[in-house]
């Protein structure tokens, strides 16, 4: 048969004892399983940045001439900047979405309007800047540091140099090409 065990009984003061402890220990699991989500969401984050930048700049027909930028806001990444081609933009966001952990994509690229030209202003802004001695050094990559966004006959240098000569001489290389409406020196110094 069954056997009968006796019930314990507890003084109130004993479980309030308790409860507290009780209390405590899941307040600091719960702080501490915070700060834990909080530095993963950071890694995350990082994480994701990393990805996105790798994705954006092997895309098959980003160019010199086209900007694309990011910012990352939890599993969402925000797409901005220019681009010559349609393509660009749907490829960009193609691949950012097929990043692990990304879970939204806003793109918010422009594609610059077809003009002949936006397209001559464009070849003489290369010719002129990456032919400069000094400045001949930033075409040596995959994709050239200087950027060059042509829209309307205004345009806009983006990317990064290595010192403030190099900016200070791609501006004025910038103003001396022929056809130009405006520059705007956009370039980041970053040694």
């Amino acid at each position: 048969m069954y056997a009968l065990r006796p019930v314990r009984v507890q003084s109130r003061e004993g479980f309030t004892r308790k409860a507290t402890y009780r209390s405590a220990t899941f307040l600091l699991v719960a702080t501490a399983a915070a700060a834990v989500l909080s530095a993963q969401s950071t890694k995350g984050e990082s994480r994701i940045a990393r990805e996105v930048r790798h994705e954006l700049v092997t895309l098959p027909y980003y160019t010199l001439f086209d900007n694309l930028a990011y910012k990352v806001n939890g599993s969402t990444v925000i797409l901005e900047g220019q681009v010559t081609n349609p393509v660009t933009k749907t490829n960009a966001e193609k691949a950012v979405k097929k990043i692990e952990g990304v879970e939204n994509v806003v793109n918010n690229i422009e594609v610059l309007p077809l003009s002949p030209m936006d397209d001559q202003i464009r070849r003489a802004m290369y010719r002129a800047i990456y032919s400069r001695p000094g400045l001949d050094m930033y075409s040596l990559r995959a994709v050239p540091t200087i950027h060059i966004i042509v829209k309307n006959g205004q345009v806009t240098l983006t990317g990064a140099v290595g010192n403030q000569a190099d900016k200070a001489t791609a501006g004025i290389v910038a103003n001396s090409v022929p056809g130009v409406f405006s520059v705007t020196n956009d370039l980041i110094v970053s040694p």
